[in-house]
């Protein structure tokens, strides 16, 4: 299912809190981890700092020993473990060792060495997030689960659905997670209101329409999320339903991620429209950006189905000349 997990760590506190959730992902779907340390050298930012050779040997000893340390508490849970050290810029190299070497998913915090911010995502981060073309899990370094080397335990899975194929990419993990955790399952749906362009206030006869639409779409839905959940039951994992109706979508579901208090949210980059211009859809974006919970996203597309950006194939053509 998972067969190789990408964990970077940058030696930071804030980074180390994806720990516990290794340690709880690893042995539920019997993976592989690769501990990735990258050394960033003074002249890689552009700089024309030279490097001693003794002092950057010396860094590269000391961040072996680091990632060893973490490896070999991980190895005594019984996790499969490997360490990395690569020497570039971080995004960079993370990207390329996940690219070239099957790496199913990669395991995030959202801060590392730089510090919080406001921002809810590091800009080394972002960069990963949007260039891997990879499922990810972000873990939000401003609400670490502790102690370190102990596993998280989910209780509560939420995982988005649209009653599209596309968005069941996301149940075979969450099934295992929710089995491994004896955790429950909650299946959420968001019914748009359809949108009735009028000046004025729409009438009566508008709002009924409205009412019919939401109604017929409801009980679609909810025949739906039935079926699943007898599949699920068969597989002895509890589920709960979720379907509420409401003009934003996005918000919606933000609002049913806070009112159900769960440990991680689950979804597919894109829904039913797979649009590929762009790495994720814009449910999955707004809770990269606004998400206040730890969050998995499943990429249902691979690198060659997703459009580049103006500035990707500017760079590119620069880097011809």
């Amino acid at each position: 299912m998972i067969g190789h997990i990408l964990v970077p760590l940058d030696g930071s506190p804030l980074a180390e809190c994806v720990l516990p959730h290794v340690m709880a992902i690893a042995p539920s779907v019997n993976t592989h981890i690769t501990l990735l340390h990258v050394l960033e050298p003074p002249h890689a930012k552009g700089g024309e700092q030279t490097i001693d050779p003794l002092e950057w040997h010396l860094k590269k000893r000391e961040a072996g020993a680091y990632l060893e340390g973490i490896a070999q508490r991980l190895r005594e849970a019984g996790v499969n473990v490997e360490n990395v050290i690569m020497e570039g810029l971080p995004a960079d190299c993370v990207i390329d060792f996940a690219n070239n070497n099957d790496v199913k998913l990669i395991i995030l915090s959202t801060h590392g060495r730089s510090g919080l911010s406001g921002w809810n995502v590091s800009s080394v981060v972002q960069k990963i997030v949007l260039r891997s073309f990879k499922s990810t899990l972000l873990v939000r370094a401003y609400n670490p689960p502790s102690p370190k080397f102990s596993a998280i335990r989910y209780n509560r899975l939420f995982v988005g659905l649209d009653c599209s194929t596309r968005a069941e990419y996301i149940l075979p993990i969450a099934v295992n997670l929710a089995q491994f955790n004896k955790a429950e399952l909650i299946l959420g749906m968001v019914i748009r209101k359809p949108e009735m362009f009028n000046r004025f206030p729409i009438s009566d006869e508008d709002t009924q329409l409205i009412a019919q639409i939401v109604e017929r779409n409801h009980r679609a839905a909810s025949r739906y999320f039935e079926g699943l959940q007898k599949q699920l039951a068969l597989q002895g994992v509890e589920v709960q339903i979720q379907l509420v109706a409401s003009d934003n979508v996005t918000t919606a579901l933000h609002d049913m991620v806070e009112e159900q208090d769960v440990d991680l949210v689950m979804l597919v980059a894109h829904g039913h429209s797979g649009e590929g211009r762009w790495p994720y859809g814009s449910i999955a974006t707004s809770f990269i950006a606004y998400g206040a919970t730890s969050l998995m996203i499943m990429q249902d597309l691979s690198a060659t189905e997703i459009g580049k950006t103006m500035a990707e194939i500017a760079a590119g053509e620069s880097k011809g000349h």
